[in-house]
């Protein structure tokens, strides 16, 4: 039997809003409700400060929703939303001190892993990175902040749903010595997230501030292509350290590198490096060297920004499959020609204090 969006919403106004009193669908607070073969997906967008009581709001959504006939995934979660803002008051007042960037309780450090173009490569740079430094005795968080292309739960080899014992904070999983989190834990691998800015913000800062990250030494952030909300939401909401810009040596992602770092220094985010990806290739049948898309182009950017190259990373089979595979080669390869470039950045960054 087809699940239907008649059926399901029918089924959630059997629920009450705490706050209303209505029914949650007539309340407003079911949005983005999506539904492909067996699985439901919906979020409840409420006020952040009444958190605490739509807990088991949730846990009832899902386990009504969970019987009905056909379905066999529910992913409920829950997002706040800003009040309406009141009617301005001309009358004049103080202004109130600005709200500058807090530190994420328990995270030492934060290291935000930017490109300005798709497809260099950025995440596997991240999902290594991450490796490497718990590799160096650090302890490393990874927080998948690519919330319309997540990929992070696949590269690490993590699956399921993560737990919320109160309904406030959010455990998240662990694997190859990393604590990992990612809107693709809540999603199924297929299914695209269809969300405003509102909603991406209200995410971003629930996996920033709600997780239960622990005593980390450092955090490492995988950040969307680009320059958008994410990267501006998360200078202004986090106390980020410094970042590292993936490029490949082409001119066309130079172009968008340069963006990047353009935005950071807006932001007053240090740069601490960029990385090279895809620098060469070397055929593994013959072992001719190609430089596929041209060489040196980041090492001459980073010398003209004046900022250090932190590594020349090979494009090679390996480091695909083993992503792909969900062992970083990292973690999959340790003494690898490949893994030891990442470990020399890991090493690197230690050494100086950012990580």
């Amino acid at each position: 039997m087809s699940i239907t969006r008649e059926a399901v919403l029918e089924t959630l106004k059997t629920l009450s809003d705490p706050v209303s009193g209505d029914d949650i669908v007539s309340a407003g607070i079911v949005r983005a409700l999506n539904i492909e073969d067996t699985s439901v997906l919906f979020v409840l967008e409420i006020d952040p400060a009444k958190s605490e009581i739509y807990g088991s709001v949730r846990d009832q959504a899902e386990a009504v929703v969970k019987n009905l006939p056909g379905v066999e995934k529910v992913s409920a979660m829950l997002t706040g939303h800003s009040t309406q803002a009141p009617p301005p008051d001309l009358k004049p007042a103080k202004a109130a001190a600005p709200q500058g960037p807090q530190k994420i309780p328990g995270v030492d450090r934060i290291i935000a892993v930017a490109s300005g173009k798709g497809g260099v490569g950025k995440s596997t740079v991240s999902a290594n990175l991450a490796c490497a430094l718990a590799a160096q005795g650090r302890r490393v968080g990874l927080l998948d902040a690519d919330v319309y292309g997540p990929s992070q739960p696949r590269m690490l080899g993590v699956s399921g749903r993560p737990a919320s014992p109160d309904g406030k904070t959010i455990l998240p999983l662990r694997n190859h010595g990393v604590t990992m989190m990612s809107i693709g834990l809540m999603t199924n691998d297929d299914q695209a997230v269809v969300w405003r800015g509102p909603m991406l913000m209200g995410a971003l800062q629930q996996m920033l501030m709600q997780v239960q990250w622990g005593a980390l030494d450092v955090l490492i952030v995988d950040l969307p292509p680009g320059t958008g909300d994410v990267q501006m939401t998360l200078a202004q909401k986090a106390h980020v350290d410094g970042a590292v810009i993936v490029s490949t040596p082409q001119d066309v992602a130079l172009i968008d590198a340069r963006k990047g770092i353009d935005m950071f220094n807006k932001l007053n985010v240090p740069i601490l490096g960029m990385i090279e990806n895809m620098s060469t290739h070397i055929c593994s049948n013959c072992g001719h060297e190609e430089h596929v898309f041209g060489h040196g182009g980041v090492a001459a950017e980073a010398a003209k920004m004046n900022v250090p190259l932190l590594a020349e990373i090979p494009l090679h089979l390996d480091i695909r499959l083993a992503a792909d595979g969900g062992a970083p080669i990292v973690a999959s390869k340790p003494d690898s020609p490949q893994a030891k470039a990442f470990l020399e950045v890991a090493a690197a960054l230690v050494e100086r204090g950012a990580a």
